[in-house]
């Protein structure tokens, strides 16, 4: 079974913890030792970011980031080289996270192969048209057996958010808000009212909450209202700041407590 669908039918009542870091940041050889970092501490899912030079998605955090990354040299085969070094080793899901040009530039085909060979379990592609993920990308990521990750957000009609949850599986990534990636303080009423909503129609697949979470107050209304949560801006900036990942997670999860 794929990891990722087996970490979502082992939670019994266990609420999970995903951690975004771009590769290549902040060194262009931290992927491994971040990686296994993270699996060590008890992180549930890592999403590995594939750095590009316009994310749209995403706050001035990852932007930074990312172009400290590709600065570093790091490109999708460097990457694929790196994660295959370690795929013995690491035992929880990987996700690679990555705008539409790079993967495209790769093919989709050998793209798929890639993260087979290199233990990825799925992806998640923002700026992917879902009429081309049924089309075109669906078909090869089933062959493979990997999962190929959709969002919703506060916008996404409610029509809309049952045709994805028909047609993906793993788990959907439900962002907290319309904006840009970036940390937040608290999660509004309309935050509050979206997700109960959300939680009101029963979906198959289950949800994880991202955007915006960095201290107890976001952890815990993620964590209410989905599978868990999904931190991306807040572990980047301390990654940053620390460039080691022990020293980062000890600082989140002293964040995440206040």
């Amino acid at each position: 079974m794929n990891k990722i669908n087996t970490l979502f039918s082992d939670l019994k009542d266990r609420k999970l913890l995903s951690l975004y870091f771009c590769a290549g940041a902040p060194t262009l050889d931290a992927t491994a030792d971040v990686i296994l970092t993270l699996q060590q501490r008890g992180i549930d899912m890592i999403e590995v970011g594939i750095p590009f030079s316009d994310p749209m998605a995403d706050g001035p955090v990852i932007q930074d980031a990312a172009t400290t990354a590709l600065k570093n040299g790091m490109t999708l085969p460097t990457l694929f080289a790196q994660l295959k070094a370690i795929k013995d080793q690491v035992h929880i899901p990987l996700v690679l996270m990555g705008y539409l040009n790079p993967i495209m530039q790769m093919g989709i085909e050998p793209f798929c192969q890639q993260c087979v060979e290199s233990g990825v379990s799925g992806m998640i592609i923002p700026d992917l048209p879902f009429k081309d993920y049924l089309d075109e990308v669906k078909p090869v990521a089933d062959r493979y057996d990997l999962r190929v990750i959709m969002l919703i957000t506060p916008e996404t009609s409610e029509e809309r958010i049952r045709f994805i949850d028909e047609h993906t599986d793993g788990f959907i990534y439900m962002v907290s808000s319309a904006a840009i990636t970036g940390t937040q303080k608290s999660f509004d009423e309309q935050k509050q009212d979206y997700f109960r909503r959300i939680n009101a129609m029963n979906l198959r697949n289950p949800r994880m909450i991202g955007f915006g979470i960095s201290n107890r107050q976001t952890l815990e209304a993620a964590r209410q209202n989905a599978a868990g949560a999904i931190i991306g801006s807040k572990f980047v900036t301390l990654l940053s700041e620390e460039g080691n990942a022990n020293r980062a997670l000890d600082r989140l999860f002293e964040a995440l407590s206040q």
